[in-house]
């Protein structure tokens, strides 16, 4: 009988894992976690009380995406037929929470479950160095569920943020590469233009980038920039309480834009909603864009995303931050399917709802200073 599992099967399935692998075990903790805590669901097969196998599926908050954290079958069901039922049980589950994508890691070595993925239509689209306990690599192999949705994606190199400050640079940094191979993804990169693009306060912490700088950076490193903001409104400025905060983050923001007004760089007061983006997409901008980051972390902070892609139903993007600690790795934050409606909710911040986008395109040879004019 196939179900789902609860606190009182952690016994069972610490005994399953051990059963069933030698290294890179799931301890007691994370099975706890994992049936009390974590965003997902542990399914079992249940033989007249006993633990056949299970399959653990965890959701990305916010988006579209699933992924198979854990799959075991116990040594004695093996030729039954039990991997592809739990599979199939992972990736009904993962439908009806409205994922239409599924990923996963495996061993290289792993030939039966690599037949298997395969089987059931995943392929592979990545590698992971190192991953294993013992060094080994972990082959990534992805799944789209609703298999008339064809995304047209454009090849983001990604860059993962090293700071958690550093959304903003990391994010304009991807945009870059995927426009001009030439440009170095390094972290030394990555702070030169944070220090270039810093509103210098945010929050309790360090200053984020605003458009503006992002978009000086950009353009300073060779690219052609439009800016669109909602308004005038210095970015960032309510996220922080103290007046003399307030004014700094006012007078970097004034400095920016008069930068800004003094070069060939489209600013418009507008919001670019999700068929602006795909116009700018389809003409070869790369939008990055500034998201509030509750809806994906829980944590009512603005953060930069770069729009990879699109489908009838869905906008993808490269996310710089990767959240170890509750699980993820690298390959979760790469092409993350957003669903539009959700994307445009996310596309705000702050209690006066602002807006930000970016997109960066290469720099075109006719373009004379002086000729781009701001709108509103």
């Amino acid at each position: 009988m196939l179900r789902t599992a609860t606190i009182d099967d952690l016994d069972a399935l610490v005994e399953l894992e051990n059963r069933c692998f030698e290294l890179d075990r799931l301890s007691r903790r994370n099975f706890r976690y994992m049936l009390t805590k974590a965003n997902g669901a542990t399914l079992v097969e249940d033989c007249q009380g006993e633990l056949a196998g299970y399959v653990l599926v965890l959701f990305h908050a916010g988006t579209s995406l699933a992924r198979m954290y854990s799959l075991a079958v116990d040594r004695s069901h093996r030729g039954e037929g039990l991997g592809g039922t739990l599979i199939e049980a992972a990736e009904a589950a993962a439908l009806k929470r409205g994922c239409v994508y599924m990923r996963l890691e495996v061993r290289p070595d792993n030939a039966g479950a690599i037949a298997l993925y395969r089987k059931y239509g995943y392929r592979q689209f990545g590698v992971l160095d190192d991953y294993y306990e013992d060094h080994a690599d972990a082959l990534r192999f992805e799944k789209l569920m609703v298999p008339h949705l064809q995304p047209e994606l454009v090849r983001v190199p990604y860059y993962e943020q090293t700071l958690d400050f550093t959304c903003g640079p990391a994010a304009i940094m991807m945009a870059m590469k995927a426009l001009d191979d030439s440009v170095e993804l390094n972290r030394q990169a990555e702070i030169r233009i944070w220090r270039e693009s810093t509103t210098v306060f945010m929050t309790s912490g360090h200053g984020g980038c605003g458009a503006h700088g992002l978009a000086l950076s950009a353009y300073h490193r060779g690219f052609d920039v439009e800016i669109y903001v909602k308004d005038e409104t210095p970015m960032f400025v309510d996220s922080v309480r103290n007046e003399e905060k307030k004014e700094v983050i006012r007078l970097v923001q004034d400095e920016f834009i008069q930068e800004v007004a003094a070069l060939p760089i489209a600013e418009h007061y507008t919001k670019l909603g999700v068929e602006e983006l795909k116009a700018h997409f389809s003409s070869g901008g790369i939008p990055i864009v500034l998201i509030s980051s509750y809806l994906i972390y829980k944590e009512k902070s603005p953060h930069w995303v770069v729009v990879t892609g699109f489908d009838d139903r869905f906008i993808y993007v490269h996310d710089p931050f990767v959240d170890y600690e509750i699980g993820k790795n690298r390959m979760d934050c790469i092409n993350l399917p957003i669903l539009q409606a959700d994307f445009d909710r996310m596309a705000r911040y702050g209690k006066t709802a602002q807006r930000a986008a970016l997109i960066v395109r290469r720099r075109s040879t006719t373009r004379k200073r002086g000729l781009v004019k701001k709108k509103k």
